[in-house]
C-alpha cells in the first residue's frame, strides 16, 4: 500500500472542492444573479477557488506518491542501525505553501539502538 489514496479518490476530492467554490462564484441557477458589475468586483472572488483548490491539489498529489506510506522504516539516519520500527502513531503537520496551508501525512519511526 504505497500511496495513501487512489487517483480517482484524489480527482473526486479536488473536483468536489472546485465545484463548491465555482457554485459560490457563478451559481448554477440562472435566476440567481452573478455578483459584481465591473472587472474589479469579480477579480477578487475569482481568486477564491484557486486559494481553496490548490492546497487540496497539493495534499492529494502528495498522497499519490509511491512512498507516501512506507512499510519498512529503513536505516537510522543517526547511527546507521537497521533496528528501526514504525510507530503506530501518525501525525498531520500543516505546512505552508505559497497557495496556503497544506496538511500532510507523516509517519514516525524509532531506532531500537539509539532510541532516536
Amino acid at each position: 500500500m504505497p500511496s495513501r489514496s487512489t487517483r480517482q479518490e484524489a480527482r473526486d476530492r479536488i473536483q468536489k472542492v472546485f465545484q463548491a467554490k465555482l457554485d459560490q462564484v457563478i451559481p448554477p441557477d440562472e435566476d440567481v444573479p452573478v455578483k459584481g458589475r465591473i472587472f474589479a468586483d469579480f477579480e477578487g472572488p475569482a481568486d477564491a477557488p484557486a486559494r481553496q483548490v490548490l492546497p487540496v491539489f497539493l495534499e492529494e498529489r502528495a498522497a499519490l506518491e509511491p512512498d507516501a506510506r512506507v512499510r519498512d522504516a529503513g536505516c537510522c539516519p543517526h547511527c546507521g542501525s537497521d533496528r528501526i520500527y514504525l510507530e503506530k502513531r501518525t501525525s498531520q503537520p500543516e505546512a505552508t505553501s505559497r497557495y496556503g496551508p497544506v496538511v500532510l501525512f507523516k509517519q514516525h519511526a524509532r531506532c531500537r539502538a539509539c532510541n532516536r
